[in-house]
């Protein structure tokens, strides 16, 4: 398993969660989702590596920014 973290700038909600959410769990391999608005924190769990690019344009998709965590 691979996990991989970024930081959301703009989420607000759990409406904006549930965007994030909608939005990344289109992206090729992904397995699972953890998003907090509170914290603004989105861990995407796949089996092999998943594109940063892919989670980044379908979390800018959702109306918002993200960057990846190191």
């Amino acid at each position: 398993m691979n996990t991989t973290e970024y930081q959301v700038t703009g989420m607000t909600c759990g409406h904006c969660e549930m965007s994030v959410r909608e939005e990344v769990s289109t992206v090729p391999g992904v397995q699972d989702i953890e998003v907090s608005a509170q914290t603004g924190k989105l861990v995407v769990t796949s089996a092999s590596p998943v594109d940063d690019d892919a989670v980044l344009a379908a979390v800018d998709e959702a109306g918002y920014k993200a960057v990846r965590a190191s």
